[in-house]
């Protein structure tokens, strides 16, 4: 039997709005993901050392304060410091088109947008990581 995927959904910096992070929680969770989600206000080192305690196969981050190209890339490189690079790093908010195929070519497996279908996201999250053991 496989094991349930362990993800951590975080809130980074300044950003104090998180309705959407609750929902994809949630959202994960009845989908059978092992979520740990770290609450506001979270720095790119506090997000990465809980994904090193806990275990995790991904990292999703949802961010609307439009930090997202300093922020995704510091917690990226906290990982890489933990020697967790190989951790699949995703993300949802408000950001634009351009920014998120910035981030992709940097190392993010996805983007997701407003009107994301959470069903489609929890499918997508799965079948990456299925593919990636």
């Amino acid at each position: 039997m496989k094991r349930p995927y362990r993800v951590v959904v975080a809130k980074p910096g300044l950003d104090g709005h998180d309705r959407g992070a609750k929902t994809i929680t949630r959202a994960l969770r009845d989908h059978g993901f092992e979520v740990i989600y770290t609450g506001l206000h979270q720095t790119p080192e506090q997000i990465a050392e809980t994904a090193l305690q806990e275990d995790v196969d991904a990292v999703g981050l949802s961010l609307l304060s439009g930090a997202h190209l300093t922020l995704f890339p510091r917690v990226m490189e906290e990982l890489r410091a933990r020697d967790l690079g190989d951790i699949l790093i995703f993300g949802g908010g408000v950001i634009p088109d351009a920014d998120a195929r910035t981030l992709k070519e940097q190392g993010v497996g996805q983007v997701f947008g407003p009107g994301s279908s959470l069903k489609a996201i929890c499918a997508w999250l799965e079948e990456t990581l299925d593919a990636a053991q």
